[in-house]
């Protein structure tokens, strides 16, 4: 009889072995197949259910801040969809858990836990309820069930994590390339004019945007721009800026029009909640006139090389897609310009700071500007670049940079 009972005993536990053997194959093969989580979820409780001695069952697994209801089958009472982490606690000297609920929810009904731990981090508490009282619970096997489930969906997250990453990155880089060649592919550098650009982004996508457009022999268009924010979505309101811009000199020579119609389709595109600063200027050869409107922008300085003296052209009227309608507008003007420079650039250069917060400032570029009147771009150019090295040293660039410099002869 007692061998009987022994042999019944031995049978009981290789069949429990091997339900444990079946329970882990069917997890694992699930996993290796790459199973989405909702099936890795579905065969992990079907197999609890089935194949172990448990009736009940509740799975919490982390998510950010909170412990969230990830598997809930056969319970009587209600419990919380989502617990606060701050609420939940767990001593491991003395395997104690405490959970802060409010008086609707209850957790009586479950006989026992498991915390789930990856290094020091619990990622998930498991609650079961036996189905038979005369058989107890592997809890040591159940434990490591749950802990390679939980494994494989925190690593199913951080893989999705670093796609979506993947993804990030090739789009800013298709960006990045497509706003390259947003600017002009060449500067021109003849008798009648010289030009030199210094653009710094800072990011893999800036907001800064410049450009020339030479309409016909006698005409010739130039602006600087700097959309409010960054990333991408200051680059893509740019390249719907710039395609603009050029759809509207094709048609026409009024600055007043081009300006008028640009800020509606900033504000209809954002409804008010991104702006772009920006300065147009038209300079026609045989006339030597010089008109432009700025748009709420740092204004460029205007070198009279004959005459040995700078001014700032700020007349125009406010930033643009701030007011669906532009509240004033002034068009600027000046005539029986002969050799003239100007220089265009964006607030990245003159908020150039120093290691003691200090701002390269207007008031120091204005003067490194009149000392050099008469100066080629591209020397020019090279000057502004060392010295704002020099200003900035030991301190990391905090905006785009940019800086346009046109010489007419």
């Amino acid at each position: 009889m007692a061998v009987n009972e022994n042999m019944s005993t031995q049978v009981a536990k290789y069949q429990k072995k091997e339900l444990e053997l079946k329970s882990l194959l069917e997890i694992t093969q699930a996993i290796n197949e790459n199973k989405s989580s909702a099936v890795l979820l579905d065969i992990f409780k079907f197999t609890c259910l089935v194949h172990l001695n448990i009736r009940s069952l509740l799975l919490y697994m982390v998510q950010g801040e909170r412990y969230e209801k990830m598997i809930s089958h056969g319970l009587k009472n209600t419990v919380p969809d989502q617990i606060p982490a701050d609420k939940v606690a767990y001593d491991k000297s003395s395997g104690v858990l405490n959970i802060e609920v409010g008086a609707s929810y209850s957790f009586s009904e479950l006989e026992s836990y498991l915390p789930v731990y990856h290094k020091d981090k619990m990622l998930a508490i498991l609650f079961l309820k036996k189905k038979s009282h005369e058989e107890d619970i592997d809890l040591n096997f159940t434990q490591a069930l749950a802990n390679i489930l939980v494994v494989a969906l925190e690593n199913k997250k951080f893989a999705k994590k670093q796609l979506e990453q993947e993804r990030l990155k090739k789009e800013v880089e298709i960006a990045s390339s497509v706003q390259r060649m947003l600017f002009p592919a060449e500067l021109p550098n003849t008798p009648k004019l010289a030009a030199k650009v210094t653009y710094i982004p800072h990011s893999t996508v800036g907001g800064d945007y410049y450009d020339l457009i030479q309409k016909s022999e006698d005409e010739f268009f130039f602006c600087i721009a700097d959309v409010s924010g960054k990333g991408m979505p200051a680059a893509l309101l740019m390249s719907n800026f710039q395609a603009a811009l050029r759809t509207l000199l094709r048609s026409t020579s009024d600055l007043k029009m081009v300006v008028e119609q640009l800020n509606y389709t900033i504000f209809d595109n954002t409804k008010g909640e991104r702006f772009i600063t920006f300065f147009l200027g038209h300079y026609h050869y045989k006339k030597r006139e010089l008109i432009y409107i700025n748009a709420g922008h740092n204004p460029p300085v205007l070198c009279w090389e004959g005459e040995n003296r700078t001014e700032l052209l700020g007349a125009g009227t406010t930033i643009l897609g701030a007011f669906e309608t532009l509240p004033f507008l002034e068009v600027g003007r000046r005539e029986h310009l002969k050799g003239f420079t100007i220089h265009l650039y964006t607030d990245g250069l003159i908020e150039t700071q120093n290691q003691q917060e200090e701002e390269f400032g207007d008031d120091r570029f204005h003067h490194f500007v009149k000392e050099r009147l008469c100066m080629a771009p591209k020397q020019f150019h090279k000057l502004i670049s060392d010295q704002l090295q020099q200003f900035s040293t030991g301190t990391e660039q905090r905006d785009d940079i940019t800086l346009l410099s046109l010489r007419f002869h």
